[in-house]
């Protein structure tokens, strides 16, 4: 191993990790880097096996790498992207990284022959630690990004854009498949007064609340979102307006019996609903169906609030059914 004695003082000032073994992974050199972060001393370990040294090392996968850069005497790499680190070493980052070890690109480098005629691979340890942590705040910071995109700000259920987009898209899959489609559009009924009331964070409580209790009465693929002010809507994918008036008729009934606590006082409402179904061979935009939606929302407060009416693109006189 004399040529890497000539270089060892060199490697050993390397603010990257090296280490040295033979072709049956037995260990020749680790420098000052792997030393530190390992907690091993060179002088303890020389000539045991790598994959004893280092017990949690992917040992297939780092034979198979190895053997390869032997038998086809070209380097061989791997980036913290593929595989995060090869060693599990400590790095001296803020806990909120998100992981205990350091994040590893790493190189491994046929050598020439030791003085016994023994084929040497280097093993090259670069600290990419730096970059998985900007990579892991970038993508929580898309993710963010992205909700804010899509998300309504006060109930975190879908803003009217985002909400809007998908309803173009599910009349679009709707017409293509020849599937039913049905739209809810629904306020809370006496807004203004309970505002006047409880003051607008009694308002704004009362919309987040019913907003997430509403949401755990539809199905994973219906799409609620909040139109504008009080007034929401639900996208019922495959839903006949027959299925979709008994999901307005059961939140409706949900809604008045449900209490909320407000500053130690109980909150009480209700909703008025108008409920709109797309027939699949209509050629229609998504605003025929909110306007349809929308007038039987206004038949609904016309009849007394706290009901359901139900009107079918195309036809002329509404189906009403109260509560």
């Amino acid at each position: 191993m004399s040529h890497i004695g000539l270089i060892s003082p060199i490697l050993a000032q390397l603010n990257s990790g090296v280490v040295v073994v033979d072709d049956e992974y037995n260990v020749h050199y680790l420098n000052n880097f792997m030393e530190r972060h390992a907690s091993l001393q060179l002088s303890q370990v020389a000539g045991q096996s790598l994959f004893k040294v280092f017990a949690d090392l992917p040992e297939a996968w780092l034979k198979r790498k190895l053997m390869s850069v032997l038998d086809l005497k070209t380097p061989a790499f791997s980036s913290w992207e593929q595989r995060q680190y090869i060693f599990k070493l400590p790095h001296l980052r803020p806990v909120t990284s998100g992981s205990q070890y350091m994040a590893q690109n790493c190189t491994m480098l046929p050598l020439q022959t030791d003085a016994a005629g023994q084929p040497l691979i280097c093993i090259l340890i670069e600290d990419a630690t730096d970059a998985f942590v900007y990579h892991q705040h970038l993508s929580r910071t898309l993710v963010e990004l992205e909700k804010a995109n899509r998300q309504d700000g006060l109930t975190k259920v879908l803003n009217r854009r985002y909400w809007e987009e998908q309803l173009k898209q599910e009349i679009h899959r709707a017409q293509r498949y020849q599937h039913p489609l049905s739209l809810i559009l629904f306020d809370l009924d006496k807004f203004k007064d309970l505002n006047d009331k409880y003051g607008h964070l009694g308002g704004d409580f009362v919309l987040i609340e019913l907003a997430a209790f509403i949401g755990t009465l539809l199905r994973d693929s219906d799409l609620l979102g909040r139109y504008g002010g009080e007034e929401f809507g639900i996208i019922l994918p495959d839903t006949p307006l027959s299925g979709a008036q008994e999901v307005a008729e059961r939140i409706c009934k949900a809604v008045a019996d449900y209490p909320m606590l407000f500053n130690q006082q109980t909150i009480r409402t209700s909703l008025s609903m108008g409920v709109a179904e797309m027939h699949p061979k209509a050629h229609v935009l998504h605003d025929d169906l909110i306007r349809c939606a929308d007038m039987a929302l206004y038949s609904a407060k016309r009849a007394g609030r706290n009901r359901v009416c139900c009107f079918q693109f195309g036809e002329t006189e509404y189906q009403k059914k109260v509560n």
